[in-house]
């Protein structure tokens, strides 16, 4: 197994070398792509989480940044974004939701070795996809994450909808003690066997939700709000005081209709992204809360506010324009043609089945549990880390139509991320999805099935887990081959 990975990152940094891009995405011409540098420098830092308060809590973050620098680009573009690592561990950068050359998917013992202390990595790759990202380690992600390392990335659309304000919210929390310092407490067999590590203080853009997160508007503004979950475990149901949002984009992919969003919220899993798009109509001098409720017996917990500014309004009437975001040309799967494939999830602590492979091996739960801190399988396998997996999920062949079966046979939630490549919903506890919407995290409740639709048409090794990140760090994590 460990000749065949090298001989996959060996092909796996050619790929990144000649900029492959899936054979579908939308043409773009070379002679106009522009090439955008960045650099971004994970290192130790102190913040203040609150503006109010002279307490500074150490952090891990981008650039001096909490989060990371927002990091735009338009369609099309070429990024080459170089990170230099100033950690005191080794590290290597995610691009959540993108469509990357296999190499190029900063996944270490996958398809690059770790970036070491003091080391740099440059990754390039084409984008030819728009849409609401993030970027994250997947080195010691359970930890490097709720640290403070991600950031969004925004990759424009050619011809946006017409919009007066277009926000970014990155949402997280953080675990702190009595002296506003993070908890080191990362890896817990109790929180890698349960719902995971969650923090006691929510963030909205790295500081603490509350009021004073204020999104300022002009009455009779059409207002763009990209949200993305952040959090290494934490599930946020988003809901905004008297306003009708619509869903424009899942995971970056607008959709055909927009989406009413549910009066009681919006349920935005681990890894996850929304946009919504508001015509905010109120008068001036209103404040209308953001609030977050996914815990149903707990108060709903208010986030920040739309304030309203004493400006007259820009606008009597909403914009009559539409407020479609352009879809991303995306290959389509055909399910006549399409082959199935099954994943079960199992075990956790209220369910661990009795006997799983790990790393290759039979092995108790209970001794897997006891020893090695995993408790989590995948089609009764666990992978311990990256570096040691041995055999994939799937392997699959470069153009296959593809249904994934998958099974959750916990009492958990697991939202699933899939790299590489964005899917269809196209099933739900068998029921045909109307919507079949693109994503590339999907939440499976406790005992449910999902059936989701996709082309392999992106090679590599792709991984393949639960964005729950003490879950993936405790074995629900694997890989699909595509050849």
């Amino acid at each position: 197994m460990l000749v065949r990975r090298r001989q996959f990152l060996q092909s796996a940094a050619a790929l990144g070398a000649s900029l492959a891009l899936p054979a579908v995405a939308a043409p773009i011409a070379a002679s106009a792509r522009k090439e955008s540098r960045f650099e971004l420098i994970p290192a130790d830092f102190k913040v203040a989480l609150d503006p109010a308060s002279p307490v500074q809590t150490g952090v891990w973050s981008f650039n001096d940044r909490f989060p990371g620098p927002l990091l735009r680009f338009r369609r099309g573009d070429r990024a080459s974004i170089t990170v230099r690592n100033q950690l005191p561990q080794e590290t290597a950068i995610h691009w959540h939701g993108l469509r990357v050359p296999n190499g190029m998917d900063g996944v270490p013992g996958v398809t690059q070795e770790p970036i070491p202390v003091g080391g740099r990595f440059e990754y390039r790759f084409d984008l030819p996809d728009s849409g609401t990202y993030w970027y994250h380690p997947h080195q010691a992600s359970f930890e490097q994450v709720p640290r403070g390392l991600y950031g969004a990335l925004i990759v424009e659309e050619d011809k946006p909808p017409r919009v007066d304000r277009d926000e970014v919210w990155v949402l997280s929390d953080i675990k702190l003690d009595e002296r506003r310092q993070q908890v080191e407490d990362f890896g817990r067999i109790l929180d890698i066997a349960n719902d995971g590590r969650r923090g006691n203080q929510l963030l909205v853009n790295g500081l603490v939700a509350g009021p004073e997160r204020k999104i300022a508007v002009r009455s009779g503004e059409r207002l763009r709000l990209r949200l993305i979950n952040a959090a290494s475990a934490r599930f946020f149901k988003l809901s905004i005081e008297g306003h009708a949002a619509s869903i424009v984009a899942w995971d970056g992919q607008g959709l055909e209709l927009p989406q009413t969003a549910p009066a009681d919220g919006i349920v935005l899993g681990p890894g996850m992204r929304v946009d919504l798009i508001l015509d905010c109509m109120e008068k001036p001098g209103g404040r209308f809360e953001i609030r977050e409720s996914a815990r149903p017996r707990s108060p709903a917990i208010v986030l920040g506010v739309i304030a309203y500014t004493a400006q007259p309004a820009l606008r009597a009437k909403p914009l009559a324009t539409p407020i479609l975001v352009p879809p991303n040309v995306l290959p389509e799967p055909d399910l006549a043609k399409a082959s199935d494939h099954y994943i079960m999830f199992q075990g956790g602590m209220r369910g661990a089945p009795t006997i799983g492979m790990v790393d290759g091996k039979p092995s108790r739960i209970q001794d897997i549990m006891a020893r090695q801190g995993l408790a989590w399988t995948m089609n009764y396998n666990a992978q311990h880390e990256h570096a040691l997996m041995h055999e994939p999920l799937l392997t699959l062949s470069r153009g296959e139509h593809v249904i994934l079966h998958m099974v959750n046979e916990t009492d958990f939630v697991h939202p699933m991320h899939l790299h590489g490549h964005f899917f269809r919903v196209v099933g739900i506890n068998g029921v045909a999805n109307p919507a079949r919407e693109w994503r590339d995290t999907v939440i499976m409740a406790p005992r449910q099935s999902i059936d989701v639709a996709f082309i392999a048409d992106n090679p590599g090794e792709w991984m393949y887990h639960c964005h729950i990140l003490d879950h993936a760090a405790g074995g629900m994590m694997g890989t699909i081959v595509v050849e």
